[in-house]
C-alpha cells in the first residue's frame, strides 16, 4: 500500500526507474553498484522499497525479466506497487549482493531517506544533510522539496538546500544562500558561514554577506541565551518560591527558625515516591499519570502532621529561646533524615514523570522549554494565590495575622494563639511537602533533598520581608534569575557567594527586608 501511494504521488520518472531497475538483475557487482547509485540520485520514493529488499535478500528476479519485491506472504510488482498474483516465490531466484554493494545500498538509502513515508524519518534526513552538504545532495533536496507536503519539514529541507548551495551553487546562489541561513540559531550552520567566510576571502561581496549572516546568527544566539536564562531563572526562582513559601509563614508568624524545614520537603518528594510506587504495583497501568493528583494531598496531610507534632512536642517549649530552637530544630532534622535512610536506604529514588509533564517544545531555535519546569511554574503560582486567599479572606488568616502583628492583643482579643501557631506550623511543612512533589519532578529524591534547598530559602525569607507573600515571591524571583545570570560569568560557587554578599549588604540597609511587617509589635522592634 505504501509503495502504491509513493508510485502515485510522486513525479513520473518511469522509463528512468525501469531501467535502473532492469539493471540490478546483472550479474556483475559493479554494475549493480552503479544502478545502486543511479537509484540513490534518481529521488524515486519507489527506489527505497527495492533497495530495502536488495539489502534484506528479498529482491527477486523473475524468467521474464521483471524483478520482483518478496514481501511475505505476497509478492510485489516495484514498478506499481501491485500484488503479482501468477509468481510464487519458489520460481524465482535471488539478486546476490556482496560487502560492497551492501555500503552502497546503505548510502543511497540514506540519500532516498528524503523521500521515506515516514515524516520522522524525512525530518531527520533532513537536518542530517545540513552536516553533509553537495551538489548531489542539492539536486536531491530540491526534488525533495517539490514533493514534500509537511511545512516543518520542508523549511528544514530548504535550510540544507541553502546550506549546499552556500559551498556549490553560483554567486548568486551564495549570496540568497547566506542571507537565508543568516535566519538560524543552528550552530552547524554558524560553522558552515564561517568556513565560507574563510574561502570567500577575495570577493568583497561574499565576505560581507557571510559577515552580515554571521553577525545576524551571534545576536539570535544572544537572544536565545537571554531567554534561555530568564526561564532557567524563573524556573530556579519558582522552585525557590515552593521552598520558601512554607518557611516564610512560620517563621513570620512564630518566629521560629526551623532547621527542619528542608526534611519537610524530603517527606514531600518521599510521599511522591510511595505514591507511584502503590500506583504501580496496586492499580491498573493506565492510571499511573494519576499518581502525581494523589501525591499532592498526601504530601501535604504528611508533612502537614509532621510539623504540627513537631511543633507540640518540640517548639511550643522553646518559644523566646531562638538559639535552643535552632539547634533542637537542627536535630530534628537529621533524625529524619535517619528515619528516611532506615527506611528507603542511602541512594537515590526515581520519580518519574507523568506522560503529560514528558518532553518540551522549541520555542526559538536552541532554547527548549520541557513541561516538567512549566508545570512547576503554574503550580508555585496556584499555590501562592491560594495562600494569599487563605491569609486575605478566611477567619483563620486573619487570625495568622494578627498573631503576626500583635500576638498580646491578639491573646487578649479571644484568639488562641496556642492553635493558631500549630495550624500555621502545620501549613507551612504541609506546603514544604507539596514543595517536595514538585521537586521529584526535576530531580532524583534523596535523604538530602532539604538539605539543598534550606539556605536559599531562609536567604528568600529574609529578602523578601519576613512572613510577607509578596516580599518571598520577589525574592525568590530575584535570586533565581540573578543566580541564573551569574553562573555563566562567575561560575556556580562564585556567584552564590556575590549573591549572599548582596543580600547581607542590602540587610544591612534594609533590616527588614524588601517589604518590612506591618503592625505595632514590627513598629516597636523597628
Amino acid at each position: 500500500m505504501v509503495l502504491m501511494l509513493l508510485a502515485a504521488a510522486l513525479p513520473a520518472r518511469g522509463q528512468e526507474f525501469a531501467t535502473f531497475l532492469a539493471a540490478l538483475r546483472a550479474d556483475s557487482f559493479a554494475d549493480k553498484e552503479q544502478a545502486v547509485a543511479a537509484l540513490g540520485k534518481l529521488g524515486d520514493g519507489r527506489a527505497v522499497a527495492v533497495l530495502t529488499a536488495l539489502k534484506d535478500g528479498r529482491l527477486l528476479k523473475a524468467p521474464d525479466g521483471r524483478v520482483i519485491i518478496s514481501q511475505p506472504p505476497n509478492l510485489i510488482d516495484p514498478m506499481t506497487g501491485e500484488v503479482v498474483p501468477d509468481l510464487t516465490a519458489d520460481a524465482l531466484d535471488r539478486v546476490h549482493i556482496n560487502n560492497r554493494l551492501r555500503g552502497a545500498i546503505e548510502g543511497a538509502l540514506g540519500e532516498l531517506t528524503l523521500f521515506s513515508a515516514d515524516p520522522a524519518a524525512r525530518l531527520a534526513a533532513a537536518r542530517d544533510a545540513v552536516r553533509h552538504p553537495s551538489v548531489d545532495g542539492a539536486v536531491l533536496l530540491e526534488k525533495a522539496i517539490a514533493a514534500e507536503k509537511e511545512a516543518d519539514i520542508r523549511a528544514a529541507m530548504q535550510q540544507s538546500l541553502s546550506a549546499a548551495r552556500l559551498l556549490s551553487g553560483s554567486k548568486q546562489e551564495k549570496l540568497a544562500a547566506a542571507r537565508a541561513l543568516g535566519t538560524t540559531t543552528d550552530p552547524q550552520i554558524k560553522n558552515l558561514l564561517d568556513q565560507f567566510r574563510a574561502a570567500s576571502e577575495s570577493d568583497p561581496e561574499l565576505r560581507q554577506a557571510a559577515d552580515a549572516a554571521l553577525a545576524s546568527i551571534k545576536h539570535r544566539l544572544w537572544l536565545v541565551g537571554l531567554l534561555a536564562n530568564l526561564f532557567q531563572g524563573v524556573s530556579l526562582g519558582s522552585v525557590l518560591l515552593l521552598a520558601a513559601i512554607g518557611l516564610a509563614i512560620t517563621f513570620g508568624v512564630m518566629g521560629v527558625i526551623n532547621m527542619a524545614h528542608g526534611e519537610m520537603i524530603m517527606l514531600g518528594a518521599y510521599a511522591a515516591y510511595v505514591c507511584q510506587q502503590v500506583f504501580r504495583a496496586f492499580l491498573p497501568v493506565g492510571w499511573i499519570n494519576g499518581y502525581l493528583a494523589a501525591a499532592l494531598p498526601v504530601a501535604f496531610l504528611c508533612a502537614g502532621a509532621v510539623g504540627v507534632a513537631l511543633e507540640r512536642t518540640v517548639i511550643r517549649r522553646l518559644y523566646g529561646r531562638p538559639l535552643e530552637t535552632l539547634l533542637a530544630t537542627w536535630g530534628v532534622s537529621l533524625i529524619l533524615q535517619q528515619t528516611v535512610r532506615s527506611i528507603f536506604g542511602s541512594p537515590n529514588r526515581e520519580v518519574a514523570n507523568p506522560s503529560w509533564m514528558t518532553g518540551g517544545f522549541d520555542l526559538i531555535g536552541g532554547f527548549t522549554v520541557t513541561w516538567n519546569r512549566v508545570c512547576i511554574i503554574f503550580f508555585c503560582l496556584t499555590v501562592l494565590a491560594a495562600l494569599a486567599l487563605l491569609l486575605n479572606r478566611t477567619s483563620l488568616g486573619l487570625q495568622m495575622r494578627a498573631v503576626t502583628q500583635n500576638r498580646p492583643m491578639a491573646s487578649v482579643m479571644g484568639i488562641r494563639t496556642a492553635r493558631i501557631d500549630a495550624l500555621t506550623f502545620g501549613l507551612g511543612s504541609g506546603i514544604a511537602g507539596m514543595a517536595g512533589v514538585a521537586l521529584s519532578q526535576i530531580g532524583n529524591v534523596s535523604p538530602n533533598l532539604g538539605t539543598i534547598y534550606i539556605v536559599d530559602s531562609f536567604l528568600v525569607v529574609v529578602f523578601g520581608g519576613v512572613g510577607n507573600l509578596l516580599g518571598t515571591f520577589v525574592g525568590a524571583l530575584f535570586l533565581g534569575i540573578v543566580n541564573k545570570f551569574l553562573e555563566p560569568v562567575a561560575g556556580a560557587v562564585l556567584g552564590k557567594i556575590v549573591v549572599l554578599v548582596t543580600i547581607i549588604l542590602f540587610i544591612q540597609r534594609r533590616p527588614r527586608g524588601l517589604f518590612a511587617p506591618k503592625g505595632r509589635s514590627a513598629e516597636a522592634e523597628a
